[in-house]
């Protein structure tokens, strides 16, 4: 098949990379810099962005076969800026540097620029600057602050950037990129989610064989989607189970089992592990020792169930890629965020053997693939919710009592959102129990209770979230309901903050 290949230096962006080729209908694939390439199949190659600085003594670089292949290349930030290094230009510390919003100027027509307004608004991440572009380079762009933001070799079919196209603050992002990838690749855009689902049936087959194997199902969109495409690959040799940690939402328990065994018809074991999940998070307050524990004792109620058959020999999860990138699963070289239960959160030593039949997919590729498996849409469209649970809701300890808090006042936040037509109109929205007490007054007497925070964003794929604009009076409606519901509860606050900087979830 053929493809465009991303090179990944490292940046938190870089599957967002190959998310915007595959919208544009061009198949992707992302490798590691240091990586041995296949070329056989590949018509392009984009350069990512990434933390490091291109003279550090760390710096990662570009095999130097990728200059000689005569294929296309396109460098994004860091990209462009290990271009310009290799080819003899200069890359310095910049004096001025942009993050961000940034406006580009562009002052050459060229290729990359086609049909692109003379000026448009970027997403900029840099603090080193092209201070000079490699002999026979062409400067087609600059920002607002003067700084060289695109240059192009193209001779030699190098073009290279400052800003982050893939990013949904870049206007003009998808045209950009579309510029370079059908029109200066020549790649086709007639890749779909329906041949990549053929393909991942077949891959399981190969992979498992006539092997058995468990699927860790939650009940979220992921490992429902990746449950019922195991089970499409490998039939009656699925077994699905659900562990019931005590960290679900409100009748979580009761709803999944419904959902899997009425609706689906999956083979569906629940195993009853709440007391085992809560004794092992008791007086722990680190988020990263929460999804630790968490991941472990996910794996070790797995091998407990796959005791009972001799033959399942995998276990197979629902990781998708925003999962594998804020873990810094890929080799260590992306900036870690946190780690995910199912990633960077796994012991490392498990008697099974793990299969992520989705780990390349976004969140809206996942929903879309369900419902070409037609999984009921209540299903894929429910908002997502961590593996690890409410365990990253409930900031610092986790008791039954404060569970029981947030998983009331949860519950009526989404219930007031359902009842006022908002449920479906945000990506994903939930209440985040604090570890804070306020002074309040309940009555004519003092009272001092829990600061209980609700979070709603808008998104499309998780890597980037703008905060949701509900309407003030939905949340005060919220606010009351919960205040005036949910003994413990005493304040209620709205988080404004969108990702970046923030994470959606606050642990």
């Amino acid at each position: 098949m053929k493809k465009l290949l991303i090179i990944d230096f490292g940046s938190q962006y870089t599957q967002l990379l190959a998310r915007r080729v595959r919208e544009i209908g061009a198949y992707s694939e992302v490798v590691q810099h240091d990586e041995k390439l296949d070329l056989s199949e590949v018509q392009g190659i984009i350069l990512s962005g990434g933390p490091k600085s291109i003279y550090a003594a760390d710096a990662p670089k570009v095999n130097p076969d990728i200059y000689t292949c005569g294929l296309p290349i396109l460098g994004v930030c860091y990209g462009m800026q290990a271009i310009a290094n290799d080819m003899g230009g200069e890359v310095r510390h910049g004096d001025i540097s942009e993050y961000g919003k940034t406006t580009i100027q562009v002052h050459e027509r060229q290729v990359i620029f086609n049909n692109i307004p003379d000026s448009f608004n970027s997403w900029m991440s840099h603090g080193d600057t092209v201070t000079k572009a490699p002999k026979g380079a062409v400067v087609t762009a600059q920002s607002s602050n003067g700084l060289m933001a695109a240059f192009e070799m193209k001779d030699k079919k190098i073009y290279a950037i400052q800003f982050h196209p893939e990013v949904r603050h870049t206007e003009h992002g998808t045209e950009i990129l579309e510029n370079f990838v059908l029109n200066v690749c020549k790649l086709s855009n007639t890749w779909s989610l329906s041949e990549f689902l053929e393909k991942q049936i077949e891959t399981i087959k190969s992979v498992i064989g006539d092997k058995k194997a468990i699927v860790a199902l939650s009940g979220g969109v992921d490992s429902s989607v990746a449950a019922v495409l195991t089970y499409k690959a490998i039939g009656s040799n699925l077994k699905a189970v659900f562990v019931d940690h005590g960290l679900l939402r409100l009748n979580e328990e009761i709803e999944v089992k419904r959902i899997f065994r009425d609706a689906i018809g999956l083979d569906l074991t629940v195993v009853d592990a709440k007391k085992r999940f809560l004794d092992k998070l008791a007086g722990v307050t680190d988020p990263e020792k929460k999804r630790k524990i968490i991941g472990e004792e996910f794996i070790r109620v797995f091998e407990d169930e796959a005791k009972k058959d001799s033959e399942i020999k995998y276990l197979i999860q629902g990781t998708i890629y925003s999962d594998v990138i804020e873990s810094a699963a890929s080799g260590k070289k992306t900036a870690k965020i946190k780690s995910h239960h199912n990633v960077g959160g796994l012991p490392e030593h498990m008697d099974l053997k793990i299969f992520e039949p989705l780990r390349n997919l976004f969140k809206d590729e996942v929903r879309s693939m369900g419902e070409l498996m037609a999984i009921p849409k209540h299903v894929l469209y429910r908002h997502p919710f961590p593996g690890p649970g409410l365990a990253i809701r409930v900031i610092g300890e986790i008791t039954q009592q404060r569970l029981d808090i947030l998983k009331k006042a949860d519950s009526i936040f989404i219930d007031v959102l359902k009842e006022t037509g908002w449920y479906n109109k945000v990506w994903q929205a939930f209440a985040v129990l604090t570890d804070m007490k306020s002074v309040g007054v309940v009555g004519d007497e003092r009272s001092y209770d829990y600061v209980l925070a609700l979070r709603s964003v808008d998104s499309v794929e998780g890597m980037t979230a703008d905060w949701s604009r509900i309407p003030f009076e939905v949340l005060e409606l919220a606010s009351k309901r919960i205040v005036n519901s949910v003994d413990g509860v005493g304040r209620v606050v709205f988080d404004i903050t969108s990702k970046p900087p923030a994470t959606i979830e606050w642990e």
